[in-house]
């Protein structure tokens, strides 16, 4: 089979052995699935003993982080994506995607070539655990953007929204790497995900430069909308086959609809069924101190009744 044959395959329908496609796809109905949760906002990073967790306050799904340091990638072990699969079963839990994202804020993709190792390894423990896609993280150490002197990002646009200037050869090396790791993702059938602080089109002239449906865009509507882009316009921009999943939070609040949050989530809502997106929701929020079951509980009804 070619590569385009693959990829269309692939596309068309994604059939894992470790769990079964239908929990981990858009339902008849062509409603998203369900609602997940990062696993730092949980409990811990790389840690399947808060699976329980995850299911005593309705959560149906969790992004698992492949590690958080070099010493410290315990998806790399069979044991542990066993313990997550058997406690995942147990609990009624899937792993709707896999993280590479501490580890790549401290190690940029863009600059370390042992980075691309951590990406394949996010690449397998996901096809391990059952996930469709997986999340590259472009933040801290990895941020693709220029700062001035001041340390302010450098804003290009002259419209209502910002667009920032990038680094131009950080982001030729990160579609370089991407190339060469593009065909572990097809054959692992595992969406690569971009996470980051462009704008969405950014981010598709990376996609168009990579050159392939494997590489989408992890989208982060709080992030999005605390940089001043124009979020609505950016879902719609983007489109439900370019986005493989969105993380939900608020800014200025720990709970979605915080009256002191400054994300419109109502327009964002919109924006997402607008375009048909069928695909995770994933909270990155824990609620406020010592609250995390109240307002978690709060946040997935929130997120149900707005988003679904």
């Amino acid at each position: 089979m070619d590569r385009r044959s693959f990829i269309q395959k692939t596309m068309a329908g994604i059939a894992f052995t470790s769990i079964p496609a239908s929990s981990l796809l858009a339902s008849e109905n062509g409603k998203p699935p369900g609602i997940g949760m990062t696993d730092w906002n949980l409990g811990q990073s790389a840690d399947p003993s808060y699976i329980p967790r995850a299911a005593k306050v309705g959560l149906e799904a969790i992004q698992v982080s492949v590690g958080t340091a070099p010493d410290r990638m315990p998806l790399r072990e069979d044991s542990v994506r066993r313990r997550y699969l058997e406690l995942g079963k147990e609990h009624n839990i899937v792993f709707c995607s896999v993280a590479a994202g501490s580890i790549l804020n401290q190690i940029p993709l863009a600059t370390e070539p042992q980075s691309a190792i951590y990406v394949v390894d996010a690449l397998e423990a996901a096809s391990a655990l059952g996930s469709r896609n997986i999340l590259t993280a472009f933040f801290g150490n990895g941020n693709l953007l220029e700062r001035d002197q001041d340390g302010n990002y450098i804003n290009i646009s002259s419209g209502r929204f910002s667009e920032y200037k990038w680094k131009e050869r950080d982001v030729e090396r990160v579609i370089a790497v991407m190339k060469q790791i593009v065909p572990r993702a097809e054959d692992l059938g595992v969406v690569i995900g971009l996470e980051n602080t462009l704008t969405a089109s950014q981010n598709i002239q990376i996609i168009n430069e990579v050159g392939s449906p494997m590489v989408q865009i992890y989208y982060d509507i709080g992030n999005s909308w605390n940089n001043g882009y124009d979020v609505p316009g950016e879902i719609r921009k983007i489109g439900n086959n370019r986005m493989c999943e969105v993380h939900l939070k608020n800014m200025g609040s720990r709970l979605l609809a915080g009256d002191d949050g400054r994300v419109d989530m109502e327009v964002c809502a919109r924006a997402l069924k607008d375009i048909g997106y069928d695909k995770w929701y994933v909270l990155e929020t824990s609620g406020r101190p010592d609250m995390f079951e109240e307002d978690t509980k709060a946040n997935i009804e929130f997120a149900r009744r707005t988003f679904m």
